[in-house]
């Protein structure tokens, strides 16, 4: 239960939902993922495509089971601190709040690389302050923003396919096996790719915010996952058979590079304002989601309580959003994030590999446990994939929070000890 002071209103259905999530997977990445997945796989990106999609929608169904059943804002901080203890709750928020942290600079970043290349900074920090905004003032108001972003992208993409296939550069055979990179390479693509995926998790971040969540969240991930799976392979299709697995793999910018390679370089402008759209709304859905999560560590007391805060009038966790937005700020106006998308990777992998672990406790019965089997299997294997440098950092940053959980654990118990009030926690 929640205190009635912190308690979010239910005022999203299925669309809105489906919406959400759609604005959170077709962002930057489909823009900017395509080129360091095929420099990891060669002709094995599509491959790589499909594995990200399976791992994907485990995580997905695990997700929407465990949203169904406990429909409070948190996403698998909440999952995991019923299913399997406090510990791995903890853990999993830590590794969403850190890890989500990173990707919405890198976000901001890309939305001030498209805008204005030589003032990349300072435009990245006006869009955080921008939305940050608008999500203070209201659920509503960033679902209504949600669904522009989202036509937009959707629309620059299927000008993008257009143009590529109706070209006399695309050549099928492109598309076929090619030199092999080995397993290692199709799983590292996989990973880079799923970083493109992991956005149907603002969906069950917002378990507290829609209405019927056991019917409407279950409904609204597998919708959004399919959407987003096959814009993305009609995209990753286009652009490879125009360019070819070693083209891609060195373009800065794939899909403006493929426009520009099928003769239409007229696109390219649109391409760009399609990115840096694509970026906002992913920048505009992360904030929504690490926000959400802060407010449910914030509860328990494993973030400050201040932060819990839900604001009278718009019903938002305002106080959770200002200092997301303050960190997001911070690390925009002064870090080059760009290698902090594999830690973000490891972190959101690390993430869905607790929910399926928490998913697996909700049936005894083998054919309830295979989609969380695979998907905990598939987290694993695709986090340990990404390069050594992001494992390490990632691996580093997991034990912090470690550390903390364990020196607040000892801080508690040693003031129980002393007689001291025992701490409130939620449930």
């Amino acid at each position: 239960m929640t205190a009635s002071g912190t308690a979010l209103r239910r005022t999203l259905g299925v669309r809105d939902a489906v919406v959400v999530g759609l604005g959170a997977m077709l962002g930057a990445g489909v823009f900017s993922a395509l080129g360091p997945a095929a420099r990891a796989a060669g002709r094995g990106l599509l491959p790589g495509l499909a594995v990200a999609a399976v791992v994907a929608y485990c995580n997905a169904m695990s997700s929407a089971r465990l949203a169904a059943r406990y429909p409070a804002s948190g996403g698998t901080y909440v999952y995991g601190r019923e299913r399997l203890g406090a510990f791995w709750g903890y853990l999993a928020g830590w590794a969403f709040v850190v890890g989500k942290t990173a990707s919405c600079a890198a976000m901001a970043l890309t939305v001030g690389a498209y805008v204005w290349p030589g003032q990349a900074h300072a435009v990245a920090v006006a869009a955080v302050v921008a939305l940050t905004a608008v999500n203070y003032g209201g659920i509503q108001k960033s679902a209504w923003l949600t669904r522009v972003i989202v036509a937009v992208v959707l629309a620059v993409l299927a000008a993008v396919v257009f143009a590529c296939l109706a070209s006399g550069r695309m050549d099928a055979g492109r598309l076929g096996p090619g030199p092999a990179t080995g397993i290692g390479g199709v799983l590292q693509a996989a990973g880079l790719l799923f970083f493109a995926f992991a956005g149907y998790a603002r969906i069950a971040t917002l378990g507290e915010e829609v209405r019927d969540p056991a019917r409407t969240i279950p409904r609204a991930v597998p919708v959004a996952l399919g959407v987003t799976l096959v814009v993305y392979a009609a995209v990753a299709v286009a652009v490879l058979g125009v360019l070819g697995a070693g083209r891609l793999g060195h373009a800065a910018a794939p899909l403006a590079d493929a426009v520009r390679a099928a003769g239409v370089p007229g696109l390219v402008p649109v391409v760009r304002v399609g990115a840096a759209v694509a970026a906002l709304g992913s920048l505009l859905a992360l904030i929504l989601g690490v926000s959400r999560t802060t407010l449910a560590m914030a509860r328990d007391g494993h973030l400050p309580r201040v932060l819990a805060a839900v604001h009278p009038r718009f019903q938002v966790p305002h106080r959770a959003e200002l200092a997301v937005g303050a960190v997001v700020a911070l690390l925009a106006a002064t870090v080059d994030v760009r290698g902090a998308i594999g830690f973000s990777s490891f972190g959101v992998l690390a993430y869905y590999a607790v929910a399926n672990a928490s998913a697996w406790t909700l049936s005894p019965a083998p054919r309830a446990r295979v989609v969380p089997a695979v998907g905990l299997l598939g987290c694993a294997s695709l986090a340990f994939a990404l390069p050594a440098v992001s494992v390490a950092v990632g691996a580093g940053v997991l034990a912090v929070g470690v550390v903390a959980y364990g020196v607040r654990r000892w801080w508690v118990g040693r003031g129980r000890r002393g007689g001291g009030p025992e701490p409130r926690q939620e449930a």
